[in-house]
């Protein structure tokens, strides 16, 4: 008998009995551009997601130009970043006119590590762009010790992270600014959308300005002036919608990603030529994606897909792209870590039975 294949990601959506009324009533509401259901939305992410101050993006790539862009990041200035990710995390830094440093990471996680980022940091540093890579969350104790030793503004790339948190308080909660992701895979989607986290509560007229060509919602476009370049980042209220019965039960959907990575964790820490990645003690990763670091990651990964689980490296390094070749420089840690990882599912479609096959596949291939 065949098994069930098992993805690596997977769409969720409301049950359609909640999802549809709200559509629907939005959808012939009068009012499916930005609206009062953007505004709900904000504020119930802020509360969800322990936020100082949020505004919803069209986007996280919409959401993380923003940042660099209010950061302060011109071109020629510098941003130290990490290869370990997808590539839109950099492509920003070139969309304000940046340029890439990259930062070595912790070869057990894949995540920046605080020390390589000091070494990184030079008179041209004008932003640190971390990554919560995989929902594994960064040392972000030593992060902000090292930016507060230089004056240097701090950006969250927390599109993976979703509901994970670094020594107790909540990704995203840490940085001057923070990004968040509703693409279509993860934790929780608007179809596609982002939100923008700040602590400055004064630049919020400024942000949402630049997420609407510069002007003023709300304001007679016959009377408004527009002093700045703006961009259409805007979220509509049909996302919106979406986002707000996806809230009503985000929290169960990680809490299911949760609990298979801490059952991977308990399982593979005391298997032979393979490990968990590494996470501080105080730290609680919201797992989107299993990571596993293997001694011989091919071997695994043929063997799950032999058995239709879907495992990857889903990403490709960053700094072996030629748009970036202009930042090259040696990556030991990047380097051991990209030779050994592997993803894994964890998300909240992985059954208990699933996870003891998966666990039985890689205890076999290794």
């Amino acid at each position: 008998m065949n098994q069930r294949t098992i993805p690596l990601v997977k769409v969720g959506m409301p049950p359609s009995d909640v999802l549809m009324p709200a559509l629907k009533a939005t959808l012939y509401g009068g009012m499916i551009a930005e609206g009062e259901q953007v505004y709900e939305f904000e504020r119930r992410c802020a509360v969800a997601f322990g936020l100082p101050h949020v505004l919803a993006m069209s986007s996280g790539t919409g959401a993380l130009h923003a940042s660099l862009h209010f950061a302060g990041v011109c071109p020629g200035d510098e941003v130290i970043s990490t290869p370990i990710t997808a590539e839109p995390t950099n492509v920003a830094v070139l969309q304000v006119g940046g340029t890439v440093v990259w930062s070595d990471v912790d070869p057990r996680s894949g995540n920046a590590d605080p020390s390589a980022i000091e070494r990184a940091i030079t008179p041209r540093t004008k932003a640190i762009l971390i990554v919560h890579y995989a929902g594994y969350p960064v040392d972000m104790v030593g992060v902000m010790e090292v930016a507060r030793r230089h004056n240097i503004p701090v950006i969250e790339d927390c599109a993976h992270a979703v509901g994970a948190r670094s020594a107790s308080k909540p990704v995203g909660s840490y940085g001057d600014f923070a990004i968040f992701s509703f693409q279509a895979i993860k934790h929780m989607t608007t179809v596609d959308g982002g939100l923008l986290a700040f602590r400055d509560e004064a630049l919020e007229g400024e942000i949402k300005r630049f997420r609407w060509f510069g002007m003023d919602k709300g304001v007679a476009r016959t009377s408004l002036d527009v002093s700045s370049v703006g961009w259409k980042y805007n979220m509509s209220n049909v996302a919106a919608t979406i986002g707000l019965c996806q809230l009503d039960e985000i929290e169960s959907r990680i809490a299911a990603h949760v609990d298979n990575g801490r059952y991977f964790d308990h399982a593979f820490a005391g298997m032979r030529h393979v490990a968990p990645a590494h996470f501080l003690a105080d730290d609680q990763p919201s797992y989107w994606l299993y990571t596993l670091l293997c001694d011989n990651s091919d071997a695994v990964e043929k063997a799950l897909q032999e058995q239709g689980i879907a495992a990857s490296k889903l990403h490709r390094r960053n700094d072996l792209h030629s748009l970036f070749a202009r930042s090259q420089r040696p990556l030991p840690g990047a380097d051991e870590f990209a030779r050994r990882y592997l993803h894994i599912p964890a998300g909240w479609w992985v059954t208990a039975e699933d996870r003891d096959r998966i666990i039985s596949i890689v205890e076999r291939a290794v």
